[in-house]
């Protein structure tokens, strides 16, 4: 039986790591993925093999997934608001189903 979810996606320069997962953390989530990531937006082209002179200016996507929606936004505006006033990133929610509730 599949049971709904919200996954929230976080897509920022790899130094906000540390503080978005301190947040996620602080959240009661009971998890996170991490990738190394590569694309262009807004601010150019970022990451790719040799594209970047230092590490912290890769792209990195974070993302958890939590049953509660109310919360899983308001983690998300919290981290919106604390981490990309002057930082370039992105955040999107989207609706999922799992399988094994008791695990988020």
């Amino acid at each position: 039986m599949v049971h709904p979810a919200t996954k929230v996606t976080v897509i920022a320069e790899q130094l906000l790591e540390d503080a978005i997962i301190k947040l996620i953390n602080e959240s009661g989530a009971t998890g996170y993925t991490t990738v190394k990531g590569r694309g262009k937006g807004q601010h150019g082209l970022h990451g790719g093999k040799g594209r970047t002179l230092v590490d912290a200016f890769s792209i990195v996507k974070i993302e958890f997934v939590m049953k509660d929606r109310d919360k899983a936004i308001e983690v998300a505006e919290k981290l919106s608001e604390k981490l990309f006033v002057q930082q370039s990133g992105i955040i999107y929610l989207s609706t999922v189903e799992i399988l094994r509730p008791t695990r988020f």
